[in-house]
């Protein structure tokens, strides 16, 4: 199943690497790439992912839609 995220766009736009999101983050660059596929993860890795990203966690709907 894929899930909707702008993921990929925010860090592009930002002119972050996947490594750089993922070492911000705390989690390994093969899940930022798994992630922007539109594969599933825990809840704890998109609020890591949200946080690294520069949003707070009530805006969680930037980055990822349910």
């Amino acid at each position: 199943m894929r899930v909707k995220n702008n993921v990929r766009k925010i860090r592009e736009q930002r002119l972050m690497s996947k490594a750089e999101l993922a070492r911000l983050a705390g989690v390994s660059p093969v899940t930022i790439d798994r992630i922007e596929r539109g594969e599933e993860c825990r809840m704890e890795t998109k609020r890591k992912i949200i946080l690294a990203l520069g949003f707070s966690l009530s805006d969680k709907d930037k980055v990822f839609q349910e």
